[in-house]
């Protein structure tokens, strides 16, 4: 299955642009949205002037992956990955293809939640820090004497508040409670925690620790709660290595972190924009990781790949 090696760090499709993200630009197609992941990454709250070849690829295809092994669990959003059959459904885009194909999710239209579920099974960074600092998570108590990445058991459910722009704040589930009703927050910690849980058993099974990751989540038609957006991919994900594991220190991750280590060690930069511009080999590393995830969890290359269409999901949950 052969992959566009285009670089694509913004789209213009003939259709109604919903909203640009830092990444994603999502268009308006009536019942349906398009969410289209570019090439574009961001660090410290800055989208960078170089795009990561084959990163939205790699988050979309990823992303219907998991949708795939999930099934049981959760309704999601997903329609389809298949450009094929996005062009039956949408004509207009067959002249553009080889801009969105493969990195594009066609989607079921739903409400978000404004609540970033987050689950944490290691302690690690923000949450590291804070903890080092007052012996808290979201201003709730932890056990005391935690090493750095440490296992959290169980894991840890830890809601943030949802930014357009700047940084999500972590919250309370009290809190969480008090914004969208203590009954849907219960589902969606609960539903959180057991996608954790798979998606951990999954990729333990392939050397990989999921030490953190968040999930959103809509709703749609009669009040269908539905996963929507990326699932654990390297941009919403903590992934480590299994065989190098050893708490008490930071570990290496498949995802930014050359990016995040290349801009933590200019001095001249302030962590606002103008971001600077990225070395050659800074861009190729972090492209290697995203494509070397890929290839971990799923056992086959971003180019041999083709996902499995997904499931209608069930209504009235």
């Amino acid at each position: 299955m052969r992959s566009s090696v285009q670089t694509i760090p913004v789209t213009d499709l003939p259709l109604r642009l919903h909203r640009r993200g830092k990444v994603r630009d999502v268009y308006d197609l009536g019942e349906w949205l398009l969410i289209v992941a570019s090439d574009r990454i961001s660090a410290f709250d800055v989208v960078l002037g170089q795009p990561i070849p084959r990163k939205g690829e790699v988050l979309t295809q990823l992303t219907a992956w998991w949708l795939s092994q999930l099934e049981d669990l959760v309704d999601h959003h997903l329609v389809t990955v298949d450009p094929d059959r996005i062009v039956a459904l949408e004509p207009r885009l067959a002249p553009t293809r080889e801009i969105w194909g493969r990195r594009s999710m066609l989607v079921r239209r739903a409400e978000p939640i404004l609540i970033e579920c987050v689950v944490r099974g290691y302690i690690s960074g923000s949450a590291w820090k804070e903890y080092r600092a007052q012996g808290t998570l979201a201003g709730e108590p932890l056990a005391p004497g935690l090493l750095e990445s440490q296992q959290l058991i169980p894991p840890v459910f830890s809601p943030a508040t949802k930014a357009e722009d700047g940084h999500d704040e972590n919250i309370a589930f009290t809190e969480m409670a008090r914004r969208i009703g203590a009954a849907q927050a219960t589902r969606l910690r609960d539903l959180s925690l057991a996608i954790y849980t798979r998606g951990s058993e999954i990729a333990r099974q392939r050397g990989i620790i999921v030490a953190d990751t968040k999930f959103e989540f809509g709703v749609a038609g009669h009040r269908t709660l539905l996963l929507i957006d990326e699932v654990l991919t390297p941009d919403s994900s903590r992934f480590w290595p299994a065989d190098g594991y050893q708490p008490g220190r930071p570990q290496p991750s498949f995802d930014k972190q050359p990016v995040r280590d290349y801009l933590d060690g200019l001095t001249a930069w302030d962590k606002r924009p103008p971001p600077p511009e990225l070395p050659r080999q800074v861009v190729a590393a972090t492209s290697a990781r995203y494509l070397d995830i890929f290839r971990r969890l799923t056992g086959v290359s971003l180019d041999d790949f083709r996902a499995r269409e997904p499931k209608p999901p069930r209504t009235g949950r």
